[in-house]
């Protein structure tokens, strides 16, 4: 079935926060460093107050004493509480784009005007823009995981291969970005907010914290989103400043950010460097993985706190049979943009430098790359596997039926065999031309949600839900499974999502989670309502209550579908006073609050071929395919969407994206012009072969989650290829491999027939010989 959102909004009429225009309405525009690093003496806005139109200008002076946009995951034994952001800097200034200023004017131009007329004293400090080499009171903490006897692994080892490796700085860049509406209520005392997506619950209840406003005095409206992926949602220095000056003005205040804003101010993900190292035996089974990494956290700590470090070292062993594992993840702070969650966070990282390193190994044994992860991948003997850890508080199971059969079926699937001929026929006459495989291992579905159902005396099918819209469909998700329960048309649910007045609480959209957790409530407070109706319905058809069915927009005798009344008749008679004890809630109304003690796993794997231009070092996509078991697919066509597009933006991560910055920490990337999304004519299509072999055991709908699949592999597998293509006995030093780096990676093996970097260490210890690699080449890393 089609996606019920669809026609909506491709006829334009979508409900984005732009659209949103309130009576009296006032515009904020921020005024933001153009220092990375600095000491801020003062801020005069007497000039910009002066300007007609302009309705107010607040700095941190006007703020209330101490806010601080607390972490909302935090992560025992750190404390973030000395690297908290304030909504507009006080004293220091840690980054370029931070807030210093907000102006509100009647429009928004005359708040742009005022803006520019606001002058910082500032003055500049040396700016640290290396995590790795970063003084140490830059250093937060460190997020450390591991099991097993590390250092026996290694020391019995026959093989020990490893790497430097480093992803590039990029992120989620929605085609819509962030903005909020914030309207007052005199007469209630109420605020009412537009704009909010994500985690609008959660975000309430900061708010309400920092304002001192009763939280059921916030309303957080539900609006339509284009484009989250993790990064947009979170509460960043605007959530606050707009609703304060809404309250502060006793006016709506509408702010929406600009491309540059947003390249500076929304959160930044992925930077980090990795030293990975293999253990393996003489026949290439894994016996250990070390792995230390630098996360680049940007000037603050922001609301994710240590989630990007958790699942970058907690996960890194991915589906693999290894027996020892252990990474430390440093975070520190640097004078770049902070950094949040973006789609597959720590997995795109750990998912590259892990697999990028089995490559590595599988050169130095003279073992196939294929092979080599067949022989090391989890079988179904073998599962369900425990990790002795835990991530974010739940035991860490992996919970698939078999990775290995998985694997070969993928290989099967995509017709990888073939791709390799082709690319090995292509080199032979000269081209440069390879192919790479990365395996992947995902999680979703921890936390709670909550959902309300009700029928009412027309029949009509109300869902409301905590989850919110990102583009993903999950309204048409969320309509499906109660329409499953209740026996009607999907078309008939109305779903409403986010909408903070109808549900007190909920858990909202990240994390793969929606449709796993936030499905599952849907579909218990559907049975609740079955449970409600099921008394009402057996008076009405002189029937025992457990005899009855959903049936075709109704309740029926089981067996007998003539023998039926529908919903909305059932829902008048439910207000008669015998049904309604004392106690019990009038109508046909089911509420759930379902709570997953434990995350659930999906699996699968990515495939590429690429060719390179020798001339460029361009890397051209000719062929590429997910492969990805999601337990059961409630609405295959939309998990075929995420997965293909999740993994077009981890094409961009892995190829072009950057965000670049000169020696003082100025930003250069702030139009799309020099920040490069993939563009469709430089894509082949997407191919994804979906697997439901494997429903996830403990989810009671067996659903997986797929939202960050479709990204996770990429930047390994486009590694992989590109390093397949060029030949390279060592590996590509880092992402993106945009083409002057891969010039680089050309003029060295030109120059010496092979690349073994400097980064690269393969020691055999079956003998005494030293036989480290130091070859050392020139690699640009900017």
């Amino acid at each position: 079935m089609g996606r019920l959102e669809d026609d909506r909004l491709l006829r334009g009429r979508g409900r984005f926060h732009d659209g949103v225009v309130r009576p009296g309405q006032l515009w904020m525009r921020v005024v933001r460093s153009s220092l990375a690093h600095a000491r801020l003496l003062g801020v005069d806005t007497a000039r910009a107050a002066a300007l007609p139109g302009v309705v107010a200008v607040v700095t941190a002076a006007d703020l209330p004493p101490g806010v601080l946009i607390p972490v909302r995951q935090p992560h025992p034994g750190l404390d973030f509480t000395p690297y908290l952001q304030p909504p507009l800097a006080a004293g220091h200034v840690r980054y370029a784009g931070e807030p210093l200023a907000a102006v509100v004017a009647e429009d928004p131009y005359a708040a742009e005007d005022a803006a520019e007329l606001v002058r910082a004293d500032l003055a500049e400090l040396e700016p640290v823009l290396d995590a790795r080499t970063a003084p140490a009171d830059r250093e937060v903490g460190v997020v450390d995981y591991g099991y097993g006897d590390v250092d026996a692994a290694f020391a019995a080892a026959a093989h020990v291969v490893g790497a430097t490796l480093r992803t590039g700085r990029h992120s989620g860049t929605p085609l819509e970005p962030r903005g909020l509406v914030a309207e007052p209520d005199p007469d209630t005392g109420r605020l009412t907010i537009w704009g909010a997506a994500k985690i609008p619950h959660i975000n309430r209840r900061v708010l309400a914290s920092l304002l001192a406003l009763p939280e059921h005095r916030i309303h957080l409206r539900e609006t339509d989103a284009g484009g989250s992926f993790g990064i947009r949602g979170e509460f960043y220095p605007e959530d606050f400043l707009v609703p304060f000056l809404a309250l502060r003005t006793g006016r709506p205040v509408k702010w929406s950010e600009d491309r540059a804003e947003h390249m500076t101010a929304a959160n930044h993900a992925r930077e980090q460097e990795h030293r990975i190292e293999l253990a393996l035996d003489a026949d290439g089974r894994l016996l250990g993985l070390r792995d230390e990494a630098w996360l680049d956290n940007g000037g603050y700590i922001r609301t994710h706190g240590a989630v990007v470090a958790a699942l970058t070292a907690s996960m890194i062993s991915g589906p693999y049979r290894l027996p020892a594992c252990r990474s430390r993840v440093h975070i520190v702070t640097t004078n770049k943009t902070p950094i949040g969650t973006y789609r597959a966070p720590g997995r795109f990282q750990h998912t590259f430098v892990r697999e990028h390193a089995l490559d590595l190994a599988a050169t130095r044994l003279g073992v196939d790359p294929v092979e080599l992860r067949r022989i090391n991948l989890l079988t179904a003997a073998e599962l369900p596997h425990t990790r002795p850890l835990h991530v974010f508080g739940a035991p860490m199971v992996l919970d698939g039926k078999d990775h290995l059969e998985h694997f070969d079926k993928g290989l099967a699937a995509v017709g990888y065999g073939r791709w390799r001929a082709e690319a090995a026929a292509a080199r032979a006459e000269g081209r440069l031309v390879g192919t790479g495989c990365a395996v992947i291992l995902e999680k979703a579905g921890l936390g709670y949600d909550s959902a309300v159902v009700d029928i009412g005396v027309t029949g009509a099918v109300r869902v409301v839900m905590g989850g919110a819209s990102a583009g993903q469909g999950i309204q048409t998700v969320m309509a499906q499974i109660a329409a499953d329960e209740l026996a009607v048309p999907v078309a008939g649910v109305h779903v409403v999502l986010s909408d903070t007045d109808l549900l007190p609480d909920g858990g909202g959209t990240f994390g793969s989670r929606s449709t796993v957790v936030g499905g599952t409530a849907v579909r218990e407070a559907a049975r609740a309502v079955l449970d409600r109706a099921r008394p009402v319905a057996g008076e009405l058809l002189g029937a025992a209550p457990d005899t009855l069915v959903a049936e075709d927009g109704g309740l029926a005798v089981a067996g007998a579908p003539e023998r039926r009344v529908d919903w909305g008749r059932i829902a008048a008679a439910s207000y008669a006073p015998r049904w309604v004890p004392g106690g019990a809630e009038p109508g046909l109304t089911g509420r759930s609050t379902y709570a997953a003690n434990g995350m659930t796993y999906p699996y699968g794997a990515h495939f590429a071929q690429v060719e390179v231009d020798p001339d460029t070092g361009a890397v051209t996509l000719l062929r590429y395919a997910v492969t990805y078991e999601i337990g059961r697919a409630v609405h295959p066509e939309s998990v075929r969407g995420q997965l293909a597009g999740g993994a077009v933006q981890g094409i961009g991560g892995a190829l072009s994206e950057e965000f670049r910055y000169d020696e003082r920490g100025r930003p250069l990337s702030l139009t799309l012009d020099d920040y490069l999304w993939p563009r469709a004519d430089q894509l082949p299509e997407i191919r994804v072969e979906l697997f439901e072999d494997a429903p996830a055991p403990g989810n009671p709908l067996g659903l997986r989650g797929a939202g960050e699949g479709g990204t996770a592999g990429s930047g390994a597998v486009l590694a992989g290829a590109v390093r397949d293509a060029l030949g390279l006995a060592g590996d590509v030093g880092g992402l993106p491999l945009h083409p002057a780096r891969v010039r680089a990676l050309l003029a060295t093996r030109d120059a010496t027939g092979t690349v073994t970097t400097a980064t690269t260490e393969a020691t055999d210890t079956t003998d005494t010989t030293d036989t480290t690699d130091t070859t050392v080449i020139t690699k640009e890393e900017s």
